[in-house]
């Protein structure tokens, strides 16, 4: 519902109404000026935190444009109750307001024609657009940013000139304002009808993709990762980029929503966004060869219908999930999987895939986790530290996607009770609560334990604190804070997506000097913390993987979580919340072969805490090492090389593939010649396809 600022903002807005009403019966012109300027002040003020509750009244018939119409109908009310009622300026007032609605429809269009002409049919990072056709600056965004309310907020002059003729019974104020509520409407409008025709417009749909396809020919793509997806999955692309960035060929990330490249991390592959079926049908990919799917959408088919290339299924995690096996995975040429786990689990699922269809790769990702022996904490002088990261409850309310609802308060006040004591990470999957309430109320409870554990500990004697340590980690933090913001140019850009695609090509040193402050960041954020103080970690920095770096061990659920801290060889725990019993989880689920398994009592969490406490004593150490090989493959050669190695083969079947076909069409096989024409490859011709409707 908002913040309590905002909520008593929109009561105060709310309130205003009734109290203009009775000041405009009364009449009393000094209650009415006082009332509206809390009505005026409380709405400024709710769109400029950009408040929930703003949406939520225009659901009530309480939109913005109502609450201005109110306002001056009460005007008038106030106006026809004073001596002013038989005067030209009550009049005045009348046409005044009528025309500035009257304005309001060509304002609205003109703002919308804009944003209409300025949306790209291909909007792209790292494209060399800007040589290749003319992309004009975008208005200034005072012009377009909250444009309604600005607009509707010009009546003001009007408001105010006529209030201070209502006060004073002179009627020049009344029409001072309103001239200069009408002058200023008329030239909102004037000064936005440049930018919709001539040169401040950008380029046609045609000339854009033309232009697209030209930086296509020369680049030469040869490995397409491509996603479709909410902006809550961005993170299922991003987790790939580095990965495309290290390709052995030439990478291409090829996206279907906007939203998904508004959150889009910074990388240095190229990136382009073709929100239209029919547009991504007609573009030149005619030299990729490999296509990677990250995630199992619908609008898959619309690249899947390529056979020039070889698709495969990459996914965005490697756990035991149902997810992991999907059936819908028998549409690719190829399953990419981790290690051996990977395989026998869709021959164990039997939904379609074959064997030899299955290739293993290993988790390029996982190379910022840092494995090797684990020291004993204590050896080393410091306090333990054990990370909970649960994952979110799922779409089918199944117990067993999460610990969090049963399991989570048991979990997190056995460790935060622990003797010896150790220090609990809390980082909860960014999905959760969004479809159980139960969830996001046990996240708030979890999150409040480990705040008053926090505030406890922090009163213990036991427990110092290295003062000039952590004032030196924090200034640090806020150096490095100041110079991504300066790199970054986090907060200023408000660059339209004409722009964005004119002017978003990479500068490789600065790209460079970002990832080594954000290394530098991760180092002083957990400097900035003692080392025996819980935290709760949400957001996207520090990411998961900065917290297996500073764990000792973790406690999670079913999920590819699981898979990659095996990575890290430190100990682990598994909640079975579905309380199906321990050798039935084992057997259902391989990550957990090598982990202390819990009931939703958490009872079983002393033998987790005694592996992190003395390590050389850890009984599932060696189950471990192996389950990690068989989960993520080997350690040698690196799994960026066994992926490069994996793309390397699949192009060369897609090759060998087309130059048959062209060799039996040379042959004058009328079949192939026949099918090449009907089939998409060298660009599609799908122009008068709807979209979202494969052919061939």
């Amino acid at each position: 519902m908002g913040s309590a600022a905002e909520l008593a903002a929109a009561a105060l807005m709310m309130l205003g109404f009734p109290v203009l009403m009775i000041a405009a019966l009364v009449p009393s012109a000094y209650a009415f000026a006082a009332a509206a300027a809390v009505t005026y002040l409380a709405d400024h003020y709710l769109h400029r935190k950009g408040s929930y509750l703003v949406n939520r009244l225009s659901k009530v018939r309480a939109g913005l444009s109502i609450r201005f119409l109110i306002r001056q109908l009460l005007l008038i009310l106030l106006l026809a109750r004073t001596d002013l009622s038989n005067g030209l300026v009550f009049y005045g007032a009348i046409a005044c307001f009528i025309a500035s609605y009257g304005l309001q429809a060509p304002h609205g269009a003109l703002v919308q024609l804009i944003r209409n002409r300025r949306r790209m049919p291909v909007a792209t990072r790292n494209v060399d657009l800007k040589s290749r056709i003319r992309i004009p600056d975008a208005p200034p965004q005072r012009l377009l940013h909250r444009s309604a309310e600005k607009m509707l907020h010009l009546d003001l002059a009007a408001v105010v000139g006529l209030l201070i003729s209502a006060i004073t019974d002179n009627a020049v104020a009344g029409f001072a304002g309103i001239g200069i509520t009408l002058v200023l409407g008329c030239l909102y409008v004037l000064v936005l009808m440049p930018y919709v025709r001539g040169r401040k417009t950008p380029p046609a749909a045609d000339t854009v993709l033309a232009a697209v396809d030209d930086w296509l020919g020369h680049y030469k793509p040869e490995t397409v990762l491509y996603f479709s997806g909410s902006k809550d999955s961005a993170y299922q692309v991003n987790m790939w980029l580095e990965t495309m960035e290290q390709l052995d060929s030439r990478p291409l990330v090829l996206l279907r929503e906007r939203v998904i490249l508004q959150n889009l991390a910074p990388t240095t592959a190229p990136v382009i966004c073709v929100p239209g079926g029919v547009h991504l049908m007609n573009l030149d990919l005619a030299t990729v060869r490999v296509a990677l799917y990250a995630a199992n959408v619908g609008k898959n088919i619309h690249l899947l219908r390529v056979p020039t290339m070889k698709h495969v299924f990459i996914g965005h995690g490697d756990s035991d999930k149902l997810a992991s096996v999907n059936p819908f995975s028998k549409v690719y040429d190829e399953v990419w999987t981790a290690g051996r786990a990977g395989r026998d689990r869709y021959a164990i699922a039997d939904v379609g895939v074959r064997d030899d269809d299955i290739v293993e790769v290993g988790r390029p990702q996982l190379a910022p986790i840092r494995t090797g022996p684990v020291a004993a904490a204590a050896a080393e002088g410091r306090c333990p530290t054990v990370l909970y990261a649960p994952t979110w409850e799922g779409w089918d309310g199944n117990p067993g996607n999460t610990s969090l609802v049963l399991a989570g308060e048991n979990i997190v006040k056995k460790l935060v009770k622990a003797d010896p004591p150790v220090r609990v990470l809390y980082k909860p999957h960014p999905f959760t609560g969004t479809v159980s309430a139960q969830a996001g109320a046990a996240h708030r409870r979890v999150t409040a334990l480990l705040e008053k554990a926090a505030a406890q500990r922090a009163a213990d004697p036991r427990f110092t604190v290295d003062t000039a340590a952590r004032t030196a980690a924090q200034a640090d933090l806020a150096r490095i804070e100041a110079r991504l913001a300066e790199l970054s140019g986090t907060g200023g850009d408000r660059r339209d997506e004409a722009e964005a695609s004119r002017d978003d090509v990479v500068d490789l040193h600065r790209h460079e000097e970002i990832a080594r402050l954000r290394a530098e960041w991760n180092d002083a954020y957990w400097r900035s913390f003692p080392d025996h103080e819980h935290l709760v970690v949400t957001g996207a920095e520090p990411r998961l993987y900065d917290c297996f770096n500073v764990s000792d061990a973790m406690v999670s659920d079913i999920s590819s979580v699981v898979s990659d801290f095996i990575a890290s060889g430190k100990p682990y725990a598994v909640t079975d919340s579905a309380d199906v019993g321990v050798e039935e989880f084992k057997r259902a689920n391989t990550a957990v072969r090598a982990a202390v398994i819990l009931s939703n009592s958490a009872k079983e969490l002393d033998a987790l805490l005694d592996a992190v406490r003395e390590p050389t004593a850890d009984p599932l150490a060696l189950e471990r090492n192996e389950l990690k090989r068989y989960l993520l493959g080997p350690d040698e050669p690196t799994s960026i090389e066994q992926f490069n190695a994996a793309i390397a083969e699949l192009a060369r079947k897609a090759e060998a593939r087309n130059l048959g076909q062209e060799a039996r069409i040379a042959a004058g096989d009328p079949e192939a010649a026949e099918l090449a024409e009907v089939l998409p490859g060298d660009p599609v011709k799908a122009a008068g396809e709807a979209e979202g409707t494969p052919t061939g």
